[in-house]
């Protein structure tokens, strides 16, 4: 395993970091403690090209390297973690069109996602449809040249912002994975029978916009329709392979911000006489977060890079980043809480806030458990 950023990868990196650490950090408590959605830091990354960095150039993209985004994401969320993931669900929306998208449908609907002149979002789960998305029960029914779309998601990350949203629903009820297919809504907050409303009280990214989704008969093309009725979870489990390694970079950044400021309060912080850094007990501590970060380092940029490659063995390895990257951030923001004592109870203090982000990792893009469940299979089958 030997990934080294190449000289574009570097200087998108240290970019990156300098708008991070200058314009997104001071922004962070307050997106934390308003709960709105931070549309300044959507021009920011537009005026940047930042929302370019997911897609290939032939679409008005950057460079459509997913070790690329996912370094970016990694410093984004290394400040805030909101903001990381502004960027990394635009990948999100843009990966059913890149995977099974018809060349037409990639020229017309890929430019704007490209430059952020509109915002995406991926409708999977569902009320009853979590960690079993053949389970769905949102229905398309074909009507000529249209389908159209009823049922419910939840959990949508942008989908009360989101100008294209994918949508997965049932086009045969009889099947489970067989039946599902895949539909892009455009402009999709002002379509007849869409309604998104917020979700409020998170307990971490609260500047994020998640939501839940209704659709009462809504219609769409079906020259909307991604690949082939009855493709739709496939084309479903091929993004996720995809946007996991990004979910895990942002993982990643939130416990590298918690242990880069728990090292500084270590070095500062007194307590009988002398820097609490000299202390055995915190030393192993740091060194201990010091060792997690970087082995999930390892593994989210080995997977972003098999993505790169076209490897098969991505979606092994996409579990695995994820599943060490989220458990690695959980535990080392507990632990930065835990160096920095009463202080680090407190929103005053940004580790606090970095812990209450750590917690979706292991939820969403598939639980620790879900991740559990995908290496353990391909191990078994493998043998």
């Amino acid at each position: 395993m030997d990934i080294r950023l190449n000289e574009e990868q570097t200087m998108i990196r240290d970019t990156v970091r300098d708008i991070a650490r200058d314009r997104i950090a001071p922004r962070a408590a307050e997106i934390d403690r308003s709960g709105e959605f931070p549309w300044d830091v959507v021009d920011l990354f537009r005026k940047h090209d930042l929302f370019a960095l997911p897609f290939p150039p032939e679409y008005g993209g950057l460079s459509g390297s997913a070790l690329t985004l996912n370094v970016a994401i990694e410093e984004v969320a290394k400040v805030c973690a909101t903001s990381a993931l502004i960027l990394a669900v635009q990948a999100l929306a843009g990966y059913p069109l890149m995977i099974a998208g018809t060349d037409e449908q990639k020229a017309r609907l890929l430019p704007d996602l490209a430059s952020g002149a509109k915002l995406g979002a991926y409708a999977l789960t569902e009320p009853g449809a979590g960690s079993d998305p053949a389970g769905m029960q949102t229905s398309a029914e074909r009507h000529g040249d249209e389908y159209v779309i009823t049922g419910s998601k939840i959990w949508i990350t942008a989908g009360g912002v989101a100008d294209t949203i994918t949508v997965f629903a049932k086009t045969d009820p009889n099947e489970r994975a067989k039946g599902v297919s895949a539909f892009v809504l455009e402009d999709a907050q002002h379509l007849k029978g869409f309604t998104a409303n917020t979700i409020h009280g998170k307990l971490g990214i609260r500047g994020s916009n998640t939501a839940e989704l209704q659709f009462d008969e809504v219609v769409v093309p079906a020259a909307n329709r991604l690949g082939e009725e009855g493709e739709g979870f496939r084309i479903a489990m091929k993004v996720l392979d995809r946007s996991r390694p990004g979910v895990a970079a942002q993982a990643l950044g939130i416990a590298q911000g918690a242990l880069d400021y728990a090292v500084g309060y270590a070095k500062e912080r007194q307590q009988f006489g002398k820097a609490i850094a000299e202390f055995q007990g915190i030393q192993f501590m740091v060194a201990d977060m010091e060792a997690q970060t970087a082995a999930a380092r390892a593994m989210v940029y080995w997977a972003s890079q098999l993505i790169d490659d076209k490897s098969p063995d991505v979606g092994h390895f996409a579990a695995i980043a994820k599943l060490l990257a989220a458990d690695t951030a959980m535990k080392v923001t507990t632990d930065a809480v835990q160096i920095l004592g009463g202080y680090g109870y407190v929103n005053e203090y940004p580790v606090e806030r970095m812990m209450r982000d750590a917690k979706i990792t292991q939820i969403y893009e598939g639980t620790s458990q879900i991740q559990r469940v995908v290496i353990a299979r391909d191990l078994l089958r493998d043998s």
